[in-house]
């Protein structure tokens, strides 16, 4: 098993002590360099403004930029996803947005070219308004399928004070399509936001989610991306005011020649917030690849924060590669707790052993495992379909290792 490791507790350090601990603790990873704040990286809503990447780029060296050639170029696409909407309940309403009134309510202006161009060629942008002191009894499921398009997609989700909502938007069908969402949720509303890409094999999905957050307002958001050739998402998260939280899991399952990355960017600049970080990934097949990449910056206005971050991947079989960065950078002292952990390994050979030594057969003990490795972060979901539904689809995909290792494929020991 390897693992990377980096806590700092509570207490008041000097900033330029945390500083220096903050450092040391990723020394060991693969990341930017201490000069190199994650808060330099540019911002803009112009496509111009984001040159070309070529993959030797910080943002870029684990993309495969050779296969995204459609969604960085700043051409028209040639269609939409089809959006499948439910009946939707007092106080919430769906709107087209002009291009010009999609910018002003975008929170955050996008961190690559790939949002750029979409927001650029999107048309402007569908926007979902929940009005304040709206409190939704069942979840808002919102469908987004592909039919082979060449698509880009600009979405707004927009949470009013006081309310509290969980939001699916699901994606499946087969597309080229990149997106840029923008999601406020304002002074004491509380979101659980469920992104599900379940695309089918022969989709490019790159995506960028912007989340801003007032005081004391509360974020849960959930990523699961199990189908696609490739797909890349950047969430970022920042604070408007004190005392908000955000929480976001991830959970991914690559198969053979699939790519599937996630990065991640907190920017703690308002003081008292929390945020927790939590992704866990299973790779089998040949030239499966995954990356996470997960920065924290806790500003020096930021006193008080409290931040964690983890990245746990389960490796299934050989020829499978997965890449975890766990970045954290501080510039104040007076924190409640800041660390991260990454881990890549394969499978537990105590767990196997206790679950043999009682007679479970060593397949059936396998896929216990790998179900035992995921079930807290569906169980973290909080919506009881979808968590039955996602467990259906890792029992489905775990079939697929499980008949390898029928037939005697290898297992790996480990994956640095």
């Amino acid at each position: 098993m390897t693992t990377e490791t980096g806590e700092l507790s509570k207490g008041s350090l000097s900033t330029d002590h945390s500083r220096a601990i903050a450092d040391q603790a990723h020394s060991h990873g693969v990341g930017p360099s201490p000069e190199s704040s994650r808060a330099s990286r540019p911002r803009s809503f112009v496509a111009d403004d984001f040159p070309l990447p070529i993959g030797r780029e910080e943002e870029w060296r684990f993309t495969p930029v050779d296969r995204l050639a459609r969604v960085l170029a700043d051409e028209p696409a040639d269609g939409h996803l089809a959006w499948g909407i439910p009946n939707l309940p007092a106080g919430v309403t769906i709107s087209e947005v002009t291009p010009d009134d999609a910018i002003r309510r975008t929170v955050q202006a996008p961190g690559d070219r790939a949002s750029a161009v979409a927001l650029k060629r999107a048309g402007g942008a569908m926007a979902l308004t929940i009005a304040p002191s709206t409190v939704l009894d069942e979840p808002l499921t919102i469908r987004l399928t592909g039919a082979g398009e060449d698509a880009r997609g600009h979405v707004l989700i927009e949470v009013g004070a006081d309310s509290e909502a969980v939001v699916v938007i699901e994606h499946d069908g087969v597309a080229t399509y990149s997106e840029l969402v923008s999601v406020s949720v304002g002074d004491n509303a509380g979101l659980n936001l469920v992104l599900l890409q379940l695309w089918d094999a022969g989709t490019v999905h790159v995506g960028e989610v912007v989340a801003r957050l007032g005081r004391d307002a509360r974020l849960r958001g959930t990523v699961v991306t199990l189908g696609g050739d490739v797909v890349r998402l950047n969430t970022a998260a920042t604070f408007a005011d004190e005392g908000a939280s955000v929480d976001l899991h991830g959970l991914y399952f690559a198969d053979a020649g699939q790519h599937l990355e996630h990065q991640l960017f907190i920017d703690h600049n308002a003081p008292r917030c929390r945020s927790r970080v939590t992704y866990k990934g299973a790779l089998q097949g040949q030239g499966a690849h995954t990356v996470w990449v997960g920065d924290v910056l806790i500003r020096a206005i930021a006193e008080g924060t409290n931040t964690y971050e983890q990245n746990r991947n389960l490796v299934l079989t050989d020829g499978a590669r997965a890449d975890s960065v766990p970045n954290l950078e501080i510039e104040t002292g007076l924190i409640e707790g800041a660390g991260h952990a990454s881990a890549t390994g394969r499978f537990d050979d105590e767990q196997l052993f206790y679950l043999s030594s009682r007679g479970i057969p060593e397949i059936e003990a396998r896929r216990l495992v790998v179900r035992g490795f995921f079930v807290d972060l569906v169980h973290a979901i909080g919506v009881p379909e979808i968590e039955a539904r996602l467990l259906g689809l890792i029992e489905a995909e775990l079939s697929k290792s499980m008949s390898e290792f029928r037939e005697g494929a290898s297992i790996p020991v480990a994956i640095a």
